[in-house]
């Protein structure tokens, strides 16, 4: 199998020299040349220490390409948990999702029910009012929002939500990476 073509675009897209990929992975610049070209092939450590070098790994190197990956979801590939007891439920709208860099999901909260309280994190939460009105509680501050209303912040925080309204809240939201 050559991969010297792959190795090379891999290293073109992470902005890296042949050099810079030498130097990290004790080898020559000489050698990832004659790599690149098809000229020699490496050891599966050593193919293993230029593929970390690259943020990639075996697997990724050797799996299907990024085509067959999913592009638009419908309803039918939601996967949707009732939390009866606590009064909302979580819409999984994209699957998989704890796979990629992000995570949406559409929370629905029944009137005077509360999402649950997360826990400081790393990362970022975007949020988007559906339907209905909330509090959203972000450490010891409080913001009111309703329909059509947005929410963003980092997450280092404890945060919850809370239907004050008549009907059912619906949000989308979004964290990035995934805690969902």
């Amino acid at each position: 199998m050559k991969i010297g073509n792959k190795i090379k675009r891999l290293r073109l897209i992470s902005g890296m020299t042949q050099e810079e990929i030498a130097d990290r992975c004790e080898l020559t610049k000489g050698y990832i040349s004659q790599l690149e070209r098809d000229l020699t092939s490496p050891s599966i450590s050593t193919l293993q220490d230029i593929l970390d070098c690259l943020g990639t790994n075996l697997q990724e190197f050797f799996g299907e390409e990024a085509i067959d990956e999913q592009v638009v979801f419908t309803a039918s590939n939601y996967f949707i948990k009732e939390y009866e007891d606590e009064g909302y439920s979580i819409h999984w709208i994209v699957p998989n999702a704890k796979k990629r860099q992000m995570e949406p999901i559409i929370v629905e909260i029944k009137p005077n029910c509360s999402f649950e309280e997360d826990q400081p994190h790393q990362g970022e939460e975007f949020g988007m009012v559906l339907n209905g009105s909330l509090y959203l509680y972000l450490g010891k501050e409080r913001f009111r929002l309703k329909k059509g209303d947005c929410f963003m912040f980092k997450p280092n925080k404890t945060h919850v939500m809370k239907n004050i309204g008549k009907s059912t809240a619906k949000i989308l939201w979004i964290s990035t990476p995934p805690s969902f």
